[in-house]
């Protein structure tokens, strides 16, 4: 298995568990495997939905800013890698 980078936390919003996602050096995907990695936060988990300007999307490109629920709480900065087999 090996890890990518596509991008940085930019936000947690702690009532709806959600990441706002900047996607700077790859695309996203419902179904990829990510792993968050910080200071304080290391997890892995599927994306299960995303959203980009409050609509349902199914993919994500580079440059785009995306909203996704997560299991745990994440920090702006935290770094979001891609997790491929």
């Amino acid at each position: 298995m090996s890890e990518e980078k596509v991008g940085k936390v930019m936000s947690f919003y702690s009532n709806i568990n959600v990441a706002a996602i900047e996607l700077t050096d790859g695309s996203l995907s419902v179904g990829d495997k990510i792993h968050i990695k910080g200071a304080t936060t290391d997890f892995e988990q599927t994306v299960d939905s995303m959203q980009v300007e409050h609509k349902v999307v199914q993919e994500a490109e580079e440059g785009t800013s995306v909203g996704i629920k997560v299991k745990d709480k994440v920090r702006p900065s935290d770094e979001v890698f891609k997790i491929t087999e």
